[in-house]
């Protein structure tokens, strides 16, 4: 049995009722910075203006902040691939906490170092326990009937 295999296998059988709710706030918490980096994009403008270079690797960067945390955090909050949300947004949370206090005020969305490194200490968790029992993949995993692929369209 591989690292991997280990750790979700551990994740699985060590995973706490109430943390379900931790993940469902994170989730939540998540899509609601993702909104608010989308209202502040003036922080980007002039981040954009102070390095003309960079303006094809900011309009990236912003775009995947955006992305993961709205739709990673949507699924983290359902509990649909969280292993893999949480990893997407790990790196964000990494950028947060170093340059949190940079003057463009890029990071404003975490106005303070603490929540940033909150938020990146409980990725890792869920990157490592998994959705839990409360889960849309619990409930895949119980029910595969139901989403076998199809060759064909039923109605």
């Amino acid at each position: 049995m591989n690292m991997l295999q280990r750790v979700v296998r551990w994740g699985e059988t060590h995973y706490p009722l109430w943390l379900n709710v931790v993940r469902i706030m994170l989730g939540l918490f998540l899509m609601w910075v993702g909104v608010l980096f989308v209202m502040n994009r003036d922080a980007l403008d002039a981040l954009i203006k102070q390095s003309p270079a960079l303006v094809t690797f900011a309009f990236f960067v912003a775009h995947y902040i955006v992305f993961v945390h709205t739709v990673g955090g949507l699924f983290i909050a359902m509990g649909l691939e969280t292993r893999f949300c949480a990893l997407l947004n790990i790196p964000i949370l990494l950028g947060a906490v170093l340059f949190v206090h940079s003057g463009t005020g890029l990071f404003q969305v975490y106005p303070v170092l603490g929540l940033s490194l909150l938020v990146l200490v409980l990725l890792i968790v869920f990157a490592i326990a998994g959705s839990g029992r409360i889960s849309v993949d619990e409930f895949m995993r119980r029910h595969p009937e139901r989403h076998r692929k199809h060759t064909y369209i039923d109605f």
